[in-house]
């Protein structure tokens, strides 16, 4: 990484509270971009906390037609997988709402970590900054489908996206938005919740290097994270 990151640590007393707040906020920036830019474009994360916040943005009163919708990595499997993250995604939030299909933008996962990747890194390839980039935190101290030990693409020259094998979790092939182009993006919210992550957390504070440090925007990011993971 060219400079340390800068993180604000946003602490809540439990998940809930934390996930409200994180809905809450999420419709605020979608309608400052909207009002700005005429669109909002965000990277969804997945896993249980981004889940419970796609629920709650069924309700928010916003302009859904404006809104672009990404994904930080998917896993390589079949198109509509129950464990796909854009399947996830659709169940809990965006087959309730009217964002328009093209502007859904899914990994192929089903063809392939690298042609996944490459058509991924392509059709991305005009699009500068996104807006909102989310993204969670394994017990390990990854982030999307950046994992210790692995190339994370930190610098511009690596591809925007990247295929991932020997990922320590099954499915071993997946497909992950490098570390630059995730952090190519106005905000960067990490949502954080549970005990089991302490240990990454502990890692992450005390400066040792995790995954998720290599996610470095201009503006910082924003850990969003439930008390339990800070004990």
């Amino acid at each position: 990484m060219s400079s340390a990151q800068i993180c604000v640590w946003h602490v809540y007393p439990e998940a809930a509270l934390l996930q409200q707040r994180v809905a809450q906020g999420i419709a605020r920036l979608a309608a400052e971009a909207i009002s700005a830019r005429g669109a909002f474009r965000v990277v969804l994360a997945g896993g249980n906390t981004p889940r419970a916040v796609y629920e709650r943005l069924r309700g928010i009163k916003t302009a859904w037609q404006a809104w672009h919708i990404y994904f930080g990595d998917e896993r390589c499997l079949p198109s509509g997988h129950a464990e796909r993250n854009s399947t996830m995604a659709s169940q809990a939030w965006l087959e309730h709402v009217d964002i328009p299909a093209a502007q859904i933008h899914i990994i192929p996962a089903e063809l392939g970590a690298e042609e996944a990747a490459r058509q991924y890194a392509a059709s991305i390839e005009s699009l500068e900054m996104f807006d909102l980039v989310l993204l969670g935190l394994g017990q390990d101290g990854h982030t999307a489908s950046l994992f210790p030990g692995q190339n994370y693409g930190a610098e511009r020259h690596h591809p925007a996206a990247l295929a991932v094998h020997q990922a320590p979790k099954l499915p071993a092939d997946r497909v992950s938005l490098s570390a630059w182009r995730l952090g190519a993006a106005s905000r960067v919210w990490f949502l954080v919740t549970g005990a089991d992550k302490s240990l990454a957390v502990r890692k992450w504070r005390s400066g040792e290097e995790i995954p998720a440090m290599a996610i470095n925007p201009a503006g910082g990011v924003d850990v969003w994270v439930e008390v339990a993971a800070l004990v």
